[in-house]
């Protein structure tokens, strides 16, 4: 069905519009499609009055391309063409197409009268389909109102959520760097903690103060400072001081660690001072050394960098006085060392030199401690022309062991001038050593020897056995019962023993540290005795007694080390010409 329309005036343009809805009402298309359409159409309308000339509107049924044949939905097309002129002028034709949900007979649309009962309906229809498209329009309005309240509900909690997003992440990466943060410090507090005991073990390892003064610098430069000066303080007391910087000199009066910079250095505990004269372009940290009396000296540093951490200088001036410590121990030990070598050697008589017999004797201190202990030997005569000789061992070493072993063996001279026998001699040393140290012990030998008397009398109170040889070379260990050792509270009477000693002869008294060793006991080593000894020709022996005693000692001694003080005595009845 095709339908076709004038239009020279607004009348025409009425009628085909009025035809137009009406037409499309026939169709059944909806209200708001039809009211779209009429509109649109109006428009056009207006634009061919307004150019003039003779326009043609058509209106054609069909069905719609886009489907398949048979199955097509039914459409209304619309085309106005424009007059001879407007065409001529470029303008194009005006096309539009609606769909015909209900395809309808003819409705008589070309018959529009100018009747204005009809019109007035046409008129009528037309406010209604516009009061339809305002009411969906009103719908759509509070749809989209809705959605906007919703939208912008949407919107301020996504703000919201991007601002506790936002909030999370920076409390995030605050706890991030506050964590990296706590872990370098920890970090850097373990790497101080164990180059401090490091330091320390380093420094306490020593006894020489001079090898405690010069590890220092080696121990701080370059991680810890850039130089390090030391100031040790002369015994007496004098404090130079030109040659060192004014806050090392404050620093030694005052007993405080001082900074001397052109900034203060807000180190704790650590007083700022202005920069030194000797060094101003760099800072100087002085730190003092030390003591329950006085410091004794002043170290002196400059920092590696521009300046110290905080840490770091704590840690130095807690280093410093581990080093102070260090010091002062190894200047009282070289000190009682002194006093020690000193009673030590006042203690070692000379041997006397009977006629018949020889006497040598050896004595080496620990090469650990103090190097002075209760080892001790000691040969003299006796009223009646008989030669005692003895070694002892008091247990413990220093200072108290020393002075012991010097009263024990004035005891002993004192007690062999009224004579006795060795085991009487020593039964009177166990009582004496028990009321006078009863905390204190010893062991000791004692043989004695008388030029009319072909045999030597010995006794021993927990000590070593002797060791003879014979002149044929044969060497035994008089392994006789001794007695206990000496000072122990136990009454106890020592008994003496005697073996044949012709001459040529030689006996051998010792410390255990001669003899004993921690791994393999005190066995082995008096075997290795009995070789050394065994070694030896008569005539050796007879001439250079001495040269043998130091014989003896090079194979039972191979080792630098040793945890105990030796002692050696070798009592030689010389061979008849």
């Amino acid at each position: 069905m095709t339908r076709t329309w004038q239009i020279t005036d607004v009348t025409d343009a009425a009628r085909a519009r009025i035809a137009t809805a009406r037409l499309a009402a026939a169709f059944g298309v909806p209200p708001v499609e039809r009211a779209r359409l009429t509109a649109s159409l109006g428009a056009q309308l207006r634009l061919c009055l307004t150019k003039g000339g003779t326009w043609r509107l058509t209106l054609e049924t069909g069905t719609d391309s886009r489907t398949a044949p048979g199955a097509g939905q039914s459409v209304l097309h619309a085309v106005v063409t424009p007059s001879p002129e407007a065409a001529a002028a470029g303008q194009p034709p005006w096309r539009t197409t609606v769909p015909c949900p209900e395809p309808a007979a003819d409705a008589g649309a070309d018959a529009v009268a100018d009747d204005p009962a009809l019109l007035a309906e046409a008129l009528l229809g037309a406010d209604e389909d516009t009061a339809l498209v305002l009411e969906r329009l009103t719908e759509q309005e509070g749809l989209v109102e809705f959605h906007r309240e919703e939208l912008q509900q949407t919107n301020q909690g996504v703000v919201a959520l991007h601002a506790e997003l936002d909030a999370a992440g920076r409390a995030q990466r605050e706890a991030f760097a506050a964590e990296r943060k706590a872990r370098t410090e920890a970090e850097n507090a373990r790497r101080r903690l164990t180059f401090l005991a490091d330091a320390s073990a380093v420094l306490t390892a020593s006894l020489d103060h001079h090898e405690i003064v010069r590890r220092l610098p080696e121990l701080l430069v370059p991680e810890y400072a850039a130089s390090v000066d030391i100031w040790l303080f002369d015994q007496d007391g004098d404090r130079p001081g030109p040659a060192h910087a004014a806050a090392a000199v404050v620093a030694a009066r005052t007993g405080r660690p001082q900074y001397a910079a052109a900034q203060p250095g807000g180190l704790p505990g650590v007083d700022d001072q202005p920069p030194s004269a000797l060094a101003p372009e760099r800072p100087l940290l002085c730190i003092p050394l030390p003591t329950r009396q006085a410091p004794l000296g002043v170290v002196t540093l400059s920092p590696p960098g521009e300046r110290w951490d905080a840490d770091d200088a704590v840690m130095l001036v807690e280093l410093t006085r581990r080093a102070s410590i260090a010091i002062d121990h190894a200047q009282r030990y070289q000190h009682n060392r002194d006093i020690a070598e000193t009673l030590q050697r006042a203690l070692l008589t000379e041997l006397p030199a009977p006629p018949g017999l020889s006497l040598a004797a050896r004595y080496l201190p620990a090469t650990h401690g103090l190097n002075i202990g209760g080892d001790w030997y000691d040969a003299f005569r006796q009223p009646d022309g008989g030669v005692i000789a003895v070694v002892g061992d008091v247990t413990g070493h220093g200072l108290r062991a020393a002075v012991m072993m010097s009263q024990l063996r004035t005891a002993l001279r004192a007690y062999a001038v009224d004579g006795g026998s060795p085991g009487q001699l020593l039964t009177r040393l166990h009582i004496f050593l028990h009321h006078l140290q009863p905390d204190l012990f010893a062991t000791a030998v004692i043989a004695r020897f008388h030029p009319d008397d072909p045999t030597v009398t010995w006794a021993a109170a927990g000590h070593p056995p002797p060791v003879l040889r014979t002149p044929d070379g044969r060497v035994r260990t008089l392994d006789a019962k001794p007695g206990a050792m000496l000072g122990i509270p136990l009454r106890q009477e020592i008994a003496d023993h005697t073996v044949p000693m012709a001459p040529g002869s030689t006996l051998a008294l010792y410390t255990d540290g001669l003899v004993e060793r921690r791994a393999l006991g005190i066995d082995p080593g008096i075997a290795r005795l009995t070789d050394a000894l065994g070694s030896f020709g008569p005539a050796e022996l007879d001439t250079d007694l001495e040269g043998s005693a130091d014989g003896i000692l090079r194979p039972m001694l191979s080792d630098s080390e040793r945890d105990d003080d030796v002692c050696l005595l070798l009592c030689h009845l010389r061979g008849t010409d």
